[in-house]
């Protein structure tokens, strides 16, 4: 396998525009665009070639990635003139395909992090003579998912909706966003119009007896729709529970980025990224939390699980947790945001302002 669809866009993530300027995809994931961590690990799984489905922001990617060449990669770029779904994002890009009729293309999901073997996938694909090979990974909690029951070979079963009732729920594999197609399947996909690959190719294909091959791999896995998913994603990868050949230093408690400046007695801990150009002040604690460039954390603020947007200012003795700051917005001192709080991009909250918890 040298070749892979890489579809960008799709559902977004409220990252944005309420909280940062920068695309979703182009935001800093322990230290370097998301994306790149997703090119990287397919360039080192020995694909060669990408094609990005993108269906916004093409503009964006194009000159930051180039053709790839940083990477190790050719890359190209298909933009939709409208939303195509899933299936119909990879049937749009199919003209720029190298494969074969019988070779494997790797198709995968923007907005997921995962620790997926992608050689394991591709090989299982070769070896069960599958139509279309599925990355699947087992959660706790399977209601807000889509299910995919296997056989004992790892045959796909069935495509079910979201289970309504606890009898419903017939297995805890999901479908993980990642898939290996034959070629010629990728060509059958209809032309010009929307298509599902979950609700509409899949489920074809298994009605007509085609062969649809899970691995289950429950490796590190997590969909990135939502501000707190990213900053722990950013996180699992400095920590290194998630590979990526892309995060630019060492992994540990901590990456700080090239003109940062990190007081001596700042504590930085649990994966925290401080970015270019960024300033945490004497006695802070940032812990698991994203700077991102520019920003400033002043003196004895403490920062958990949160993301702090460009160029914004977080005031002494401020307490974030499960925060969303935005660029350029301003928290003064001695405020206390929680869970879920978002500040939208250059706003200004005076000091001594907001206290989330009770006065005892």
């Amino acid at each position: 396998m040298t070749e892979a669809i890489l579809l960008v866009g799709g559902k977004g993530t409220r990252l944005r525009p309420l909280t940062v300027r920068t695309p979703k995809p182009m935001v800093p994931a322990a230290g370097v665009p998301f994306l790149t961590h997703q090119l990287a690990r397919a360039r080192a799984a020995g694909v060669e070639h990408i094609v990005l489905a993108t269906s916004y922001l093409a503009e964006v990617f194009e000159p930051h990635f180039g053709d790839g060449s940083s990477l190790g990669l050719h890359l190209e770029y298909v933009t939709e003139d409208e939303p195509l779904g899933t299936g119909g994002a990879i049937r749009n890009v199919a003209s720029r395909l190298r494969s074969a009729p019988d070779d494997p293309v790797l198709v995968f999901n923007g907005d997921i992090l995962t620790g997926l073997d992608i050689r394991a996938l591709v090989a299982t694909h070769r070896s069960s003579g599958a139509d279309v090979s599925l990355h699947l990974t087992r959660v706790t909690d399977p209601r807000a998912y889509g299910l995919v029951p296997t056989d004992a070979s790892g045959r796909v079963r069935a495509f079910l909706e979201k289970p309504q009732t606890p009898e419903e729920i017939v297995t805890d594999q999901i479908n993980a966003g990642a898939y290996v197609f034959r070629r010629s399947v990728v060509d059958s996909i209809p032309v010009g119009r929307p298509v599902s690959v979950e609700r509409e190719t899949f489920p074809d294909l298994l009605a007509a007896g085609a062969h649809l091959q899970g691995m289950v791999d429950s490796t590190y896995w997590l969909d990135l729709g939502t501000p707190q998913a990213f900053v722990r994603g950013s996180a699992d990868l400095v920590l290194g529970r998630v590979p990526s050949p892309a995060v630019p230093g060492r992994r540990g408690d901590s990456l700080v980025l090239p003109t940062a400046s990190v007081a001596p007695g700042a504590k930085l801990t649990a994966g925290t990224v401080v970015g270019r150009g960024a300033t945490v002040g004497e006695g802070a604690r940032v812990l698991g939390s994203t700077i991102l460039a520019d920003a400033v954390v002043e003196p004895n603020a403490v920062i958990t699980d949160s993301l702090v947007g460009a160029g914004a200012r977080v005031g002494a003795r401020s307490v974030l947790t499960g925060a969303v700051i935005g660029d350029g917005a301003t928290v003064g001192p001695d405020n206390e945001l929680r869970d879920g709080v978002r500040v939208w991009c250059d706003a200004r909250i005076p000091g001594a302002s907001l206290r989330f918890s009770s006065d005892r």
